[in-house]
């Protein structure tokens, strides 16, 4: 079998060929720890990555019990960024999202970070950091597809923005790839190329947001990202501070959310379907099929 041919056959490939939809895709979690490792990260990358012994069961541990996204990064160069060991720490709050940064002088240092007390708005005893990070999964070890399509756009972007751009591990959604998270404010974007992704940071830097990259925003359910994204494009809302969640409700397969956009409410309502007849391997790792999961919009409605 050619190497073409391997390509094709790829989740990210027949993801593409099935016209799937990437809004309301994104992991939800809030907060988030990324340590600098530069490699190699293996396939599970905590457990797998040559960090002291312990430290990558401790960090599993504790992202469960914090419901944490924990990644390692290392900028494109795989050279360390500078002297020590570089950690971020952020809370994708959807209102107010807050980065905080500084340098271990050994990794088994991250576990002295608080966490615990930085999810609920206090400090992790890192300092604060102003600005955006564009972080790119090209964890090849954990999906083909994340190197194959992850690393042209690492390379574009540390190129336009250099402090800016890291490669982390797995973020999810390897069919969607290239995929980049911004943080702090916990959006998902995906199948990107090297020209894309300089747009979506570009527009990202003047407060904007690519609609056909945006699988959603971290810090909701699926189902309302997948609201979010419907509204705006019904409105034609590209301003990030422009829509601003007021409540979400679950019944069923529906999903019920109001937002303020402007001087105006509107409510949005969306079903979400796991069909079995979609069943195909999501992953190219995948043992099994599983269903893809849908999100249809069922009303927009204005009530003031």
């Amino acid at each position: 079998m050619t190497s073409s041919t391997n390509r094709a056959e790829r989740c990210a490939a027949q993801s593409l060929l099935r016209d799937e939809s990437v809004a309301g895709t994104a992991t939800h979690v809030r907060t988030w720890l990324l340590l600098e490792h530069v490699g190699p990260w293996g396939e599970d990358a905590l457990l797998d990555a040559r960090l002291p012994d312990g430290l990558g069961p401790a960090l599993k541990r504790r992202a469960r019990d914090l419901r944490a996204k924990i990644l390692l990064i290392r900028r494109f160069s795989s050279k360390p960024d500078g002297p020590g060991v570089r950690v971020f720490a952020a809370h994708a709050d959807p209102a107010a999202p807050r980065l905080e940064s500084g340098v271990l002088a050994d990794e088994r240092e991250v576990l002295d970070l608080d966490l615990a007390a930085f999810r609920e708005g206090g400090t992790t005893g890192l300092a604060p950091y102003d600005g955006s990070l564009f972080c790119v999964c090209t964890n090849g070890r954990h999906d083909a597809c994340c190197a194959e399509r992850g690393r042209p756009v690492a390379k574009a972007l540390d190129a336009a923005h250099p402090d800016e751009t890291w490669e982390v591990s797995h973020v999810g959604g390897d069919r969607f790839a290239a995929n980049m998270v911004v943080l702090p404010h916990g959006l998902y974007f995906a199948r990107l190329d090297p020209a894309s992704s300089i747009a979506v940071a570009g527009a990202h830097l003047a407060g904007e947001l690519d609609l056909d990259h945006l699988r959603g925003r971290s810090s909701y359910p699926m189902a309302v990202q997948a609201a979010e994204i419907a509204l705006r494009r019904e409105l034609g809302a590209t301003r990030e501070r422009d829509v601003v969640l007021l409540r979400q409700a679950r019944d069923g397969d529906l999903t019920t959310t109001s937002w303020r956009v402007g001087g105006a409410t509107y409510d949005v309502v969306v079903r979400t379907t796991t069909d079995p007849a979609t069943a195909t391997r999501l992953t190219c790792k995948a043992l099994r099929d599983n269903p893809v999961p849908t999100h249809d919009l069922v009303s927009v409605v204005r009530r003031a």
